[in-house]
Formats: structure tokens, sequence, C-alpha cells
């Protein structure tokens, strides 16, 4: 039986309905969802009539010889719907409910067996940089379909049988069944190809589609910086307790400039730095510490949307972001689904919290007497992103999950303590007000060693009005409060000698802090060694894809 395929989505006005002909022609229609079945099937009629007729046309020659006069109009064939049991559908029903998977279609003598919304395909991407022993993650987008019920194939080229260099156009199954290829040593020189077949979790399945590699397998470069670590995070760990990462992942738009090239990573091979290749390295740590959290910071929107989410999603997590508005990058939290659900998010841009929101409404009449410093804060388009999130095994444990990063200027302390007193009070309004008593994790590249007064207003609750940090930049941009939070925040890895290693500098700048009162720290995943982090002197390198590293930890409920 021939397929009529229909897509009928509820918020679209029209379905569509896609045919052939019995003579070979293709139909695709367009009609309003509430138009009654028997104007469609009306119109179906005359496009079929239309169809036998220019089928019909044939020369004067082949006319005379099989006797025809050719003046005969084509008379349109009965044209009916029956449903899945076999009663016919009344012409009075409204298509979107008449056009039901399963119905068939008769044209006449042919008949069409009705797939609604059937698995389609809308793309399929594979990464442009394929490394051996990293693993290759596509982009699978479809609609009426997820990639977990989709079916991978794939294959590599077949090497010539003299032992050339050029590889010969035929293909040989490489692996079956997994949405994730790594690809051998093996494989290096040789090109990979992708056949997905659409599904959905009702054993339905869509036309397949394939995708090449634009280029082959290059060789990988060796071990990484976070191979060891890989050694303590290889499972996920239990229900009672959740492993958090933090990492600030080098956005393309900093590390892509002839600065960065020249004066920050001068000692970084410029191969290590494109996008391309760091992608193959995050992609391969991160899924490798099987994190149910990660909170990452300068992350481009297009390596969230083309990248990371189909890398993550394919390991279990499921993905949020938050641009900063000024610039292509922002924040992104991931979350194990399996352990997790999102119960709300309250992202803000400090800038605009300040100027908008009563929450902050001391504050910013404190901070409209220092208009320097206001105006500095003000320009600043850092953002701080807030989930919700609920235990799918035990629904009384909610978690909030706060993720920022704030202003970077070595002489901008003072700029940090506001931006970090938005930050706290924003919580506060979420995990008091909103959730009360909910337990706070606050991850992120806070642009502030241990020392600075951002840390210790974090960890202690309060900040003096007389604290050094509030004349970071001299004393025409001092700006004095004393500022308190209610929170009691450990930062659940310490206080590392760096997390942060470039050339002209390192330092400890990125933590997760936990709510001590609700949460402990089970373990915390060894940083690299300092042998590791500078064999190619300092970070970004081609073997560690940030100028940070990341924190881990595993945390359990009290």
């Amino acid at each position: 039986m021939e397929r009529a395929v229909v897509r009928c989505v509820p918020s679209e006005p029209k379905l569509s309905l896609r045919f052939v002909l019995p003579d070979g022609s293709a139909r695709h229609m367009q009609r309003d969802q509430a138009e009654p079945l028997g104007r469609a099937l009306a119109r179906i009629a005359t496009n079929a009539a239309k169809g036998h007729g220019k089928a019909g046309k044939k020369s004067k020659k082949a006319r005379a010889e099989e006797g025809a006069d050719g003046g005969e109009a084509a008379a349109a064939p009965a044209v009916r719907l029956f449903s899945r049991d076999g009663a016919a559908v009344s012409e009075e029903v409204p298509n979107a409910a008449a056009w039901q998977d399963g119905a068939v279609l008769h044209i006449g003598a042919a008949r069409y067996r009705v797939e609604r919304n059937p698995p389609a395909l809308t793309e399929l991407r594979l990464p442009r940089s394929l490394l051996a022993g990293f693993p290759v993650c596509p982009k699978v987008s479809a609609e009426f379909a997820a990639p977990q019920h989709c079916l991978f194939r794939w294959y590599r080229e077949q090497r010539p049988a003299g032992g050339g260099d050029a590889p010969g156009e035929a293909w040989v199954e490489a692996a079956e069944g997994e949405r994730v290829f790594t690809p051998s040593n093996a494989l290096v020189g040789l090109r990979l190809k992708l056949r997905c077949t659409p599904g959905d979790g009702e054993q339905r399945y869509g036309p397949a589609r394939e995708v090449e590699s634009s280029g082959p397998v290059e060789a990988g470069p060796g071990a990484c910086t976070f191979d060891n670590r890989h050694l303590y995070t290889k499972k996920v760990c239990g229900q009672d307790s959740v492993r958090a990462v933090s990492y600030n992942i080098l956005a393309d738009t900093y590390a892509q400039t002839e600065f960065s090239r020249t004066v920050l990573y001068p000692y970084c091979a410029p191969y290590a730095l494109e996008i391309d290749y760091r992608q193959n390295l995050l992609k391969k740590e991160l899924a490798g510490y099987s994190a149910d959290l990660i909170c990452l910071q300068e992350v481009d929107k297009s390596v969230f949307v083309d990248s990371l989410v189909p890398a993550l999603d394919a390991f279990g997590l499921e993905g949020l972001f938050k641009i900063k508005e000024k610039q292509h990058e922002g924040l992104a939290t991931f979350y194990r689904r399996d352990k997790f659900s999102l119960l709300s998010q309250h992202d803000i841009a400090f800038s605009e919290a300040l100027l908008s929101e009563p929450l902050h409404k001391e504050l910013s009449d404190q901070l409209a007497k220092y208009p320097l410093v206001q105006e500095k804060v003000l320009q600043r388009s850092s953002v701080l992103q807030v989930s919700v999130l609920q235990s799918t095994t035990d629904p009384s444990r909610k978690l909030c999950v706060a993720n920022t990063h704030l202003y970077w200027h070595p002489k901008g302390g003072n700029i940090r303590l506001i931006q970090i007193a938005v930050a706290l009070s924003h919580i506060k309004h979420i995990a008091c007000d909103l959730y009360p008593n909910i337990p706070v994790i606050f991850c992120g590249d806070f642009n502030s060693t241990p020392s600075s007064g951002t840390y210790s207003f974090i960890s202690s609750g309060a900040i003096a009005e007389d604290h050094e940090d509030w004349v970071s930049n001299g004393e025409e941009e001092r700006c004095s409060m004393a500022l308190s939070h209610p929170f009691k925040l450990l930062s659940a890895c310490g206080e590392p000698a760096y997390t942060n290693y470039v050339g002209g500098f390192h330092g400890c700048l990125d933590y997760i802090f936990i709510d001590k009162n609700a949460l402990e720290v089970e373990q915390v995943i060894p940083l690299p060694t300092h042998e590791e982090v500078t064999t190619h002197q300092a970070l970004p390198s081609v073997s560690h894809p940030s100028d940070h590293i990341a924190l881990i930890c595993d945390l359990k409920w009290k």
C-alpha cells in the first residue's frame, strides 16, 4: 500500500498532505485544519483527474495508432477516507480530526495508508573536525522524533586495495546503534559517513538520511590534562549524591583575536586555539566527568546550539542558556535528566535588575551616590543564570543552581562587589521566598582570588564599608557600603593554587559555593598536576581546551 503523509501541528492553521498518484506524479497539498474533509477529498479528486488527463496526453501519431480521438476529459475518480477500523469518515469532520494515523485513503482503485506526523529529520550534521580517540557527536534535529529513538549506522571510507594514499568511494560499516562514535587510530586519514533513521517512542520510523564528514579523521593529541581526572568519574554517582562541574570554557569570540594569539596565548599552537579543535577536547572532557550538573561560562551561542547540546544530550544532559546581550557568549547550565527536572528559571542581567527590580532598590539608591561606579556597573553585560531543579526520585529534594561570570578587570573589585550583592539578593528571593529553604549551589568564574572582598563577602556573609576593595580603582571611584546576605556558603573545592593559568597570570578565580547547612562535600576530583598544566608552558594548549581548569566535586544532602 502506498503512503499518504500528513503533517498536522496544532499551532499551525493548515495541514499538509503528500502522496504519489498512480501515474507517478507527486502531490503536495495544504488545507485548512478546520475545513470539512469533503472539500479536501473533492480537491484530491480534481488533482487526480488532472494527473490522469496529463498522463493521457500523447502525440497525434500515438493517438492515431491507438485509434483514440483524445477529446474525452478524464473522469474524476471516487475519493474516500476510511478510518483505521474500516468505517467511512464523514465528510463533515474537520481535516484535523479526519486524517488520523492508520486511516486509508481511496483514490479510485489506489489505496494509501495515512501516516500522520511520521518521524522526520530536519537536520543531520557532523562536526567539521574529527580526532581519533575523541567522541563524534552528530547534531540531530527532528520533527515528531527524538534522537534517543533514532537508528544510527556509522561507516568509514574503504582504504584502497593497493595500499595507496587515496581512499576509494566504497564505504564499510564501522558501528551500528551508537549515537556517539569514537573513531580509533586505525581510521586516521579516512572520512566517516552516518546514516540516521528518525524514530519515535512508538516504533515508528521515517525516511533515513545520510551525511558524510567534510574531512578525514585526524590524529589526536595523545594524553590530555583531564585523562587522569576521568579515572575518578567513570560512573555517574548515586541518587543521594550530586556531581557538580564549574568551568570557564574560553569563548571562541575571545580566543580567535589577534591579541589572544600574539599577547595572551603566544605559546599555544594556532590550530589548538581553533574552535573546532577545542570542541573535540571539550566534549570528551565534559562527557568523561559523568556529571549531574555542569555550569559553564564563556559559552558562544553557536557552540551551545551546534556542539554542546547535541553532545551532552547524547550523554543524558539537558541544557539551558543565558546570553550576555552585548556579547555573543553567555552562561550554560546542564543537568542530568534522569536525576532532575526543571521547575523554573530566574535569569537576570545585573544592570537591568538593579534599574528595574524593587528587590534591589535599596542597593540601587546607595549606588546612585557614586555616579562614576554606578555608570560602570550599568555598562557591564554580566548575567546570572538561576535554575530551580527537582529530584526525579524524591520530589521533596529541590536545588537552586546559580551560575555567573563576574566582571574581569583586575581593578574592578568594587564592581564585582556590587554584582555579587545583586546576585545574592536575587538568589535569596528564590531560595528563601519562592522556594523556602532550598539548598543553593552557586558556580562560576568570579574573577576573584581567595584574598578578595568578593570571596570574603560570599564566605562570611558580610562586607564592611571600609574594605579595601571599595577603592580597588582609586579614591575617585570609592563606593563604601556595608552589605550582608543570609547564606552559609562554603567553597566546595577549597582554595586551589590556581584555576586559571596563562602566561602572565595564575590564580584561583573559579568556585563551586554550596549551602553548608544542607549539603556536604563527598569528594573533590583532584585538579591536574602542575606538571600536566605546564607541559606546553601554560593554558590553553594542544591537550587542554581552555585557559581555565574545571572544578569538579561530589556533593550529598545532609
